[in-house]
């Protein structure tokens, strides 16, 4: 089978962590960008990175590389490319695009051009000319243009893997949900310590931390993806590959994770939430004040994702609130690793602790932190004891 460089889009931020699952799933790195990392495989790898990887938004296999200086230079490169053997006679093409060249003033011309330059070479090719807009729940067409240089792509994901599919109920400004697995595998959690997230929301960094946990791969949560739509699809293949997948899963966690939020709907809507990913078993949800959260003696990990504020008076209360969380850290959290999720790095220092590492990401365009806390003495304790090799 053919072989492709694909590139496999990510927010800033998460591409370290995108290239790490891309090395686990066995496939090689061609190059890292801000925006995402480049692989390579056949059309059914592209199946495979769309069922398994957690943190990407958008796979993309790459068609055809351009050189144009205007519209209708690209309009003979999109025209050159046999769409009529990848879009099927009674299709629907939508076209996204990601465009900054001096050429044109309006990226969305571009946009136009390209699906024109499809659509007539499909009429040209078979006589019927295929459905088009801006729906993306069928074959989905990139076009990446800057300066002279641009790319085609297939979008072999459609919908952003983002929507897993699981979150019926968001609440009010939901962690996406590859960014709350890119928080959680930052954090280096495997599902052999607890995971404690106190101020749960709608629950999101819970049922990815249970996902992870479970080996479960986050592509089974959903039914649609672009490659479906695409002329020789596999279905077989495709369902192969789920099994397999289903095959690796764990049915139980030997360690709790625990999720807790002050509002009583949170914690509900964060319950159906997980009742739809099916991890609802692995979960221990609770109401209260997330200093009252139920700690394990054992210790684990740690993660809050506090208000970041925006007005003045938000930011007089948040300020007691960072405070609180680092008086839970160092009053209760012994043999934790702590985690603070942030977009306000002033409001980050009335937590009183000195972060171990700082990590760079992006909350729908908000520069965000995910800082470090060891919390002494146990979790020392416990990376002594993890690293002696296990006797057989």
């Amino acid at each position: 089978m053919l072989k492709h460089r694909i590139f496999v889009s990510a927010p800033k931020g998460i591409p370290p962590i995108l290239k790490q699952e891309i090395v686990n799933l066995g496939y090689p790195v061609l190059s890292e960008a801000i925006s995402g990392v480049e692989t390579e495989g056949t059309m059914d790898d592209a199946m495979r990175l769309n069922l398994h990887l957690r943190t990407g938004h958008r796979v993309l296999v790459l068609l055809k590389e351009f050189q144009a200086n205007d519209p209708d230079e690209l309009f003979r490169a999109a025209y050159s490319i046999a769409w009529e053997e990848l879009i099927a006679q009674d299709g629907y093409v939508c076209i996204t695009s990601s465009v900054d060249t001096p050429t044109i003033r309006d990226s969305r011309f571009a946009t136009l051009r390209m699906k024109d330059a499809i659509v007539d070479k499909i009429k040209d090719t078979r006589g019927t000319r295929p459905d088009s807009g801006p729906e993306r729940d069928r074959t989905v067409v990139h076009l990446y243009w800057n300066g002279e240089r641009g790319s085609i792509y297939i979008d072999t994901s459609g919908e952003p893997l983002s929507r897993r599919g699981y979150r019926k109920i968001p609440l009010a400004a939901p962690m996406q949900e590859t960014l709350a697995a890119a928080v959680v595998l930052a954090t280096g959690w495997d599902g052999s310590r607890p995971f404690i997230n106190p101020m749960c929301g709608s629950g999101t960094l819970a049922i990815e931390a249970a996902l992870i946990g479970l080996n479960r791969a986050p592509g089974l949560l959903r039914n649609n993806f672009g490659f479906m739509h695409i002329k020789g699809y596999n279905e077989v293949r495709w369902n192969q590959m789920r099994d397999e997948a289903k095959k690796e899963m764990k049915k139980s966690l030997s360690v709790r994770i625990i999720a807790t939020d002050i509002e009583a709907n949170a914690v509900e809507a964060a319950k159906r939430n997980a009742a739809t990913a099916g991890v609802e078993q692995v979960i221990d949800f609770s109401v209260c004040d997330y200093a009252d959260t139920p700690l394990p003696a054992e210790g684990g990990v740690i993660v809050l994702n506090p208000a970041y504020g925006e007005r003045m008076g938000e930011i007089e209360q948040l300020t007691a609130l960072y405070k609180g969380i680092g008086d839970l850290f160092k009053q209760k959290c012994k043999g934790f690793m702590g985690y603070v999720f942030t977009g306000n790095p002033a409001l980050s220092k009335k937590v009183s602790l000195k972060p171990k590492r700082s990590l760079q990401f992006y909350n729908s365009g908000i520069e965000c932190r995910l800082l470090e806390y060891e919390l002494y003495e146990g979790t020392r304790k416990f990376k002594k004891e993890k690293a002696k090799p296990e006797s057989k």
